[in-house]
């Protein structure tokens, strides 16, 4: 059997930034343990599968430890796969996921990803926390990521976590954030669990990032900057229950698995 593949550095207009994410289109489902093994093989952060459901795509998204209930990166790649590499003519991809309804929109050279909202619950700083991310956290907040406010960008880019301590907290990965320079804010993301020490960028975890950032700097539209060592653009802005995030991709790859 033979399943083609397209690899895309999402969030990225240029390859070798963003987030790299591997895409297959498939016909019908294959068997969970065979996805896994194929995300696995891979070795990215996220490897997505899509089949057409009707007018609708049903989109799953693996680690290569685990299935995950949410990926904005694989997200974009996917959509922009289907709209260059398969020449879908609508402006918008519908998807249903773990996570429910989502969609991407085109406009122009960016995608648009229409997400839920998931505004995470503060929580007490203590000192296991501040060893934890070994900085000085100014507030911290819990989801299905741990997130912590540092004092400031170069505190984030600076931030080196416990790994191995954090891979055994009850939470799908840590986010640390700050004010950004020349962005609304910054972010880099760490998911140990997941098999992935540090996500390049993460588009999923704006979910949470933007209605924190909206309230505290009293805009909608945020502009954002992922600050890992690849580094990606995203925009942003919150309607309601819906948080939009765009961002550009660039495929870098195509071929197949021959299994």
């Amino acid at each position: 059997m033979s399943l083609a593949f397209h690899q895309v550095d999402a969030f990225s207009d240029r390859p070798f930034a963003g987030n790299p994410a591997m895409v297959y289109r498939l016909d019908q489902w294959l068997d969970e343990a065979l996805m896994q093994r194929i995300a696995a093989e891979h070795n990215l952060s996220e490897t997505v599968f899509l089949v057409r459901e009707g007018e609708r795509w049903r989109i799953r998204w693996f680690t290569p430890n685990c299935e995950v209930p949410l990926c904005g990166h694989a997200t974009l790649a996917a959509a922009h796969v289907l709209f260059e590499v398969y020449g879908e003519p609508a402006p918008v991809l519908q998807f249903d996921s773990l996570s429910g309804p989502l969609a991407v929109t085109r406009q122009g050279d960016w995608l648009e990803l229409d997400f839920p909202k998931q505004a995470p619950d503060a929580r007490d700083v203590d000192a296991e926390l501040q060893q934890l991310v070994g900085q000085s956290v100014q507030a911290a907040f819990t989801g299905r990521s741990l997130m912590v406010v540092l004092e400031s960008e170069a505190a984030v880019r600076a931030c080196q976590p416990d790994l191995k301590t954090l891979a055994q907290w009850p939470f799908l990965g840590l986010i640390v954030t700050a004010p950004g320079q020349q962005h609304d804010f910054v972010s880099r993301y760490f998911a140990p669990a997941l098999g992935v020490d540090e996500d390049p960028v993460t588009g999923s975890i704006h979910c949470s990032l933007v209605p924190y950032w909206a309230e505290r700097l009293g805009k909608q539209e945020l502009a954002a900057f992922q600050c890992s060592s690849r580094g990606g653009e995203l925009r942003c802005r919150l309607e309601g229950e819906r948080v939009k995030i765009a961002g550009q991709a660039r495929r870098v790859a195509s071929g197949e698995l021959l299994i």
